[in-house]
């Protein structure tokens, strides 16, 4: 009876010191992660929508040298 009464001792001071050692953030370090995040967010948008409007110049100026061929052309 005793060794089952230390093992389950044992088991639950193992359990507390792995549970109560974990890095607990703060609310201001929470707020300020959720920043960069949203940050980070803004300027993968950003990057998308240069990028979008990089590939409709190139769409742009591919149907006027389209169209200038064709004028020559005719």
């Amino acid at each position: 009876m005793k060794k089952l009464i230390l093992a389950i001792v044992f088991i639950l001071t193992t359990a507390m010191v792995f549970t109560g050692c974990r890095d607990q953030k703060t609310a201001d370090e929470k707020i300020e992660a959720a920043i960069e995040e949203v940050g980070d967010d803004i300027e993968n948008a950003s990057d998308d929508v240069q990028d979008a409007i990089e590939d409709v110049k190139d769409e742009i100026n591919e149907v006027k040298e389209e169209s200038k061929k064709k004028k020559d052309n005719s």
